[in-house]
């Protein structure tokens, strides 16, 4: 235990949330929290956060200048599942214990990629706009609906998110069918999904909801390749990570009717362009990152957070490690 508390620091989100259960949490250990509104450039972060210990972060990028200049941070958490705005493996070389918080946002999300299936399919949107112009029909002129059940649902990553939005979505009496090389077969069994290739779910898909986490190899993992074997009356849908949909290539399918039509949570540039084309687009929905709101699973984030950190502080191991090399033998670590 050191002679002084350690000292926390909470980098907001683009948004302000109350993190006051988070130095709760940290209480017992002793730390210090502050609170910082959001950073974006490392030069500040350094700055601001020099003395830290750790670092709770929601989208300001934990980078490997970053990681090296914070000599007593021993621990990052982040707010969410995804956790690519850390350099993880800059921090499993020099000892930095990185923690996510995967299950709070898993109902959320899936919820949120069943309700963009479902309003693409039933043209929700479409209805509302044309009723609101003074339109009044039963049908959507011009514009193909097909009938959910009996169709096929392809989902690209088949972990936790995944799998909830594969048992929500065979519930419509789907055909579901899904891309994961790091997934078993047990799993997929267990399901009921099949599992098919990246190209063949692509050509088989009357819907595609993308669950991955990004990575190198998940950039742009949806491109243009991807697009060219879509169904002309298939949808994409989006609520993992930007980057890992090409938005450019996207936005040429859009207009080559390549595929019908997009719902997108997520986005290359957040917060999304005002120029951006995809939202001039009639055939695409898009919501603002909001796919992991629910007012219960946020009230549930700074205290967990806080936890994880109190675990690492005081020589615990956390509950969700992503870099677990970090307690391996012989390894280097900061916590220690």
């Amino acid at each position: 235990m050191p002679d002084h508390p350690y000292h926390v620091y909470v980098i907001q989100g683009r948004g302000q949330r109350d993190y006051a259960d988070c130095q709760a949490a940290l209480s017992s250990v002793p730390a210090r929290m502050t609170a910082l509104s959001f950073i974006g450039d490392e030069d500040e972060l350094i700055a601001r956060t020099r003395d830290a210990d750790g670092l709770v972060i929601s989208s300001a990028p934990v980078t490997r200048n970053v990681l090296s200049a914070l000599e007593g941070l021993k621990v990052v958490a982040r707010t969410g599942v995804g956790y690519d705005v850390i350099d993880v493996r800059a921090a499993t070389e020099l000892g930095v214990i990185v923690v996510n918080i995967p299950d709070i946002w898993v109902r959320e999300v899936a919820n949120h990629a069943l309700a963009l299936l479902l309003a693409c399919n039933r043209k929700i949107v479409t209805l509302v706009r044309q009723l609101h112009a003074g339109v009044w029909g039963g049908g959507v002129p011009g514009a193909f609906t097909g009938s959910l059940h009996g169709e096929t649902v392809g989902i690209v990553g088949l972990g936790s998110i995944g799998s909830a939005f594969a048992r929500r979505v065979a519930a419509f009496e789907t055909k579901v069918i899904a891309c994961d090389p790091y997934v078993d077969d047990r799993h997929f069994a267990a399901l009921g999904v099949e599992r098919v290739s990246l190209e063949v779910l692509a050509e088989r898909s009357d819907y595609v909801s993308v669950h991955t986490l990004l990575n190198a190899k998940t950039r742009h993992l949806i491109g243009e390749a991807f697009f060219r074997r879509m169904k002309p009356t298939a949808i994409l849908i989006n609520t993992s990570r930007g980057p890992v949909v090409d938005e450019r290539a996207l936005t040429r399918a859009l207009r080559d009717k390549q595929l019908a039509g997009a719902a997108l949570d997520v986005w290359e540039q957040e917060p999304v362009a005002a120029d951006n084309p995809l939202l001039t687009m009639d055939n695409v929905i898009a919501t603002p990152h909001a796919a992991y709101f629910s007012s219960s699973a946020v009230a549930q984030v700074p205290r967990r957070c806080g936890e994880e950190v109190a675990r690492v502080l005081t020589g615990r191991r956390p509950l969700n490690v992503v870099n677990p090399e970090v307690y391996a033998p012989g390894a280097v670590r900061r916590a220690r």
